[in-house]
């Protein structure tokens, strides 16, 4: 009888999931750092929470969402508590505060990166996980926060190398809208799914026209798949006051200040004079942002109010900002598109007062880590090459002593703060010489049984070396050649590797 050999299993990775070689981390790294110092320096101090949280703590704030516990990944502990992978850094900061409100000084300033996690349907640019990175004020009600936290949003990006001009914070205020939704008679707890329709569909002024983002208010629409979103059933004459309130065209000039917001609606034929204080309220906090960032040297070409600002989380009571990046890039067709949005944030007083018997007003901003590598790397502001690789020993010889003779070197090598490896494979040398290569080495240590009878190795420069094939001149050759490889003792390796890589650096 003939055996079944078992179906091999098949590597494959899930939807929506990315991995990430050397170089991604190494860019990802050293713009983290840059962000981190710019956080550190507005005086916030680091947190970190866990991946999990029980499901009833963490919430259900997300957009484009209707159905309890959708969007988010989620498990059942062995105590039968349901338990979800986090889907944003801030409704676990959120529980960690109230948890420790009595120990934290107050306001509490913290910042944390970490992966955040979506159970959403994956396409181009939208991943299952992703990295954000959060500073956010617990504690504060002053929208002096607010307006810090836009300048610290705008020196981010400055310092990471985008040029002034080239992004700008846009600011709004949701009391605004929420003014508005209630003067059009969709305020009480009894709209609050239709209002929840209604953030939703402004919020896609940026991907749809007015013409569908209209639709969206009105009955709802179809999109090209053939899929029916259910709108908000609003009037015509409703969808004309909620989309004039988001039209920036609508409120003047490109740095729309605070005040012209009320007289824009009077030109529209709109009265103010019944709107609710909510509104009022929304309009006078982002002229004192604008009163503030001005104050303090951030013009309208860093920080700008602008009405079409929503932002798409369900948790936001205020003031709410945007990082938009302006320049263009080419799309897979060559086509040029704005790069966009690239973080954003806003007041959220609820969050932290669900745990506590207390108010606690709370103002933060987050940033899309993987959406601002690549800018920054289509500006070039990043490198996009795998970083520098360590120093090869190879090994020559498998015999005991000269294994101990590599492993003194690599250990010599170490010890003075210089990244090193012994090649550990089977292969011979034309294949280790490769490794060296596939590695991104600059540098490779070579010594036969000849080399090791004198107590010398031979130092080879990988990076000149590759360069000789171009010469043609036969004595620039020798020189180079004389250069790209040579001898020294063994107690001079340090030294001949350190000046080697000083001139590839």
């Amino acid at each position: 009888m003939t055996e079944t050999k078992p179906a091999r299993t098949e590597a494959r990775r899930p939807r929506g999931l990315q991995d990430r070689n050397a170089a991604d981390i190494a860019a990802t790294e050293a713009m983290m750092a840059t962000i981190r110092e710019v956080y550190h320096r507005y005086g916030f101090d680091a947190v970190e929470t866990p991946f999990l949280e029980y499901t009833d703590a963490l919430g259900k704030f997300l957009p484009d969402q209707d159905r309890p516990n959708a969007g988010v990944f989620s498990l059942r502990d062995d105590d039968e508590q349901w338990m979800s992978l986090r889907y944003d850094l801030t409704a676990p900061l959120a529980r960690y505060c109230a948890e420790n409100w009595q120990n934290l000084p107050k306001p509490y300033r913290s910042y944390r990166a970490g992966w955040v996690f979506r159970n959403e349907k994956p396409g181009p640019g939208r991943f299952r996980q992703f990295m954000q990175f959060d500073a956010d004020t617990v504690g504060s009600p002053s929208v002096a926060a607010d307006a810090e936290i836009c300048m610290m949003a705008a020196d981010t990006l400055e310092a990471l190398g985008i040029p002034r001009g080239s992004y700008v914070i846009k600011v709004n205020n949701r009391k605004i809208l929420d003014g508005v939704m209630e003067a059009i008679g969709l305020g009480g707890e009894e709209n609050a799914v239709r209002r929840l329709i209604v953030l939703r569909a402004i919020d896609k002024l940026d991907k749809f026209s007015a013409e569908e983002v209209r639709k969206l208010l009105g009955p709802g629409r179809l999109d090209e798949s053939g899929d029916f979103t259910k709108g908000a059933g609003l009037t015509g004459e409703q969808s004309d006051i909620v989309m004039f309130t988001m039209a920036r065209e609508a409120h003047g000039s490109e740095d729309t200040t605070a005040v012209e917001v009320i007289p824009a609606f009077q030109v529209a034929g709109i009265s103010t004079s019944d709107m609710p204080q909510t509104f009022h309220d929304g309009v006078s906090e982002l002229g004192v942002i604008q009163h503030l960032c001005r104050a303090a040297g951030y013009g309208p070409d860093r920080i700008r109010i602008d009405p079409s600002v929503v932002r798409g989380l369900e948790y936001y009571t205020g003031p709410v900002y945007e990082a938009e990046l302006l320049f263009e890039v080419k799309d897979e067709e060559g086509r040029p598109v704005r790069f966009g949005s690239v973080g954003g944030g806003g007041r959220y007083d609820g969050l932290v007062s669900r745990f506590l018997d207390e108010p606690v007003p709370a103002t933060g901003f987050s940033i899309g880590v993987s959406r601002l590598l690549a800018a920054l790397q289509a500006l070039g502001k990043v490198s996009t090459e795998a970083p520098e690789g360590p120093v090869i020993v190879l090994a020559m010889d498998k015999t005991p002593e000269a294994m101990a003779s590599y492993q003194k070197i690599v250990a010599d090598l170490r010890n003075a703060g210089i990244r090193a490896e012994l090649y550990l494979g089977s292969a011979g040398m034309k294949a280790q010489m490769k490794y060296a290569d596939r590695r991104n080495s600059r540098v490779a240590i070579i010594q036969g049984s000849n080399e090791r009878e004198k107590g010398e190795v031979q130092v080879k420069d990988l990076v000149l070396g590759a360069t000789l094939t171009s010469i043609k001149d036969r004595e620039e050759y020798l020189r180079q050649q004389a250069e790209a490889q040579f001898a020294v003792p063994v107690s001079g390796v340090v030294e001949a590797v350190r000046k080697v890589l000083a001139k590839h650096r």
